[in-house]
């Protein structure tokens, strides 16, 4: 459970590295965009590791829904009096509800996005800055860009605001899953805990912030 969650938070910085370049504008940062999701989808490379990622995913759901039911046969009769707010946070108490949100956006996610660069009808993008491009590529960007622009999605609005909402949800996890993760691994100790606890605290804020800002960012620029 750790070490898969560990390698999904990896994961995380790389997508993220890619879809930050969403905030180039014009022909250059389409060019980027596309040639990046090129490279993401034909490189041995990282299609090893994409198989890593899918096996991740499925492995962690499955693990983290085996051990939630664990733990409530461990407790079948409640206590009498139980104040868990006094030594365990919101997300630890919730991460099953959390996980659950962020699996469900991840499909959707993948539906919208990731199905239609391997199987959809997309536009191709045949020049860049320079002049007619030497291999014609998949214009994922263009797609990205309808998606949250409300004169083509009349629904941008409401998909810009679930996919913040979801990025609330994955940060509620990271906030109790990255430190924990290391925890199972057997990284527990009074120098270096507080220093994992604290770089997990600044994860789980930052990166899912930076996600969340990319769909608002492309729907009030396109709104405008």
């Amino acid at each position: 459970m750790g070490a898969t969650g560990l390698f999904l938070c990896l994961f995380l910085v790389g997508h993220l590295a890619g879809n930050l370049q969403l905030f180039i504008g014009g022909a250059e940062g389409q060019l980027q965009f596309n040639e990046y999701a090129k490279f993401m989808t034909t490189n041995p490379a990282v299609k090893i590791l994409s198989y890593l990622t899918y096996f991740s995913i499925l492995f962690h759901t499955v693990d983290g829904i085996l051990l939630a039911v664990e733990n409530r046969k461990a407790r079948p009769v409640k206590y009498a009096y139980n104040k868990p707010s006094a030594n365990s946070s919101w997300a630890s108490r919730n991460m099953a509800v959390l996980g659950t949100l962020v699996l469900a956006f991840i499909v959707v996610h993948m539906s919208n996005f990731w199905a239609q660069m391997h199987w959809g009808e997309i536009p191709v993008q045949i020049s860049g800055p320079d002049g007619t491009l030497d291999e014609p590529l998949k214009d994922l960007h263009t797609v990205v860009l309808g998606f949250f622009n409300p004169a083509e999605n009349s629904l941008a609005l409401a998909a810009a605001l679930l996919y913040a909402f979801a990025m609330v949800a994955i940060a509620f996890h990271l906030w109790h899953g990255f430190q924990s993760a290391w925890q199972s691994l057997g990284v527990n100790h009074p120098r270096y805990t507080p220093l994992i606890k604290g770089a997990g605290k600044a994860f789980s804020v930052v990166i899912p912030a930076l996600f969340a800002i990319i769909p608002l960012y492309l729907y009030f620029t396109q709104a405008a």
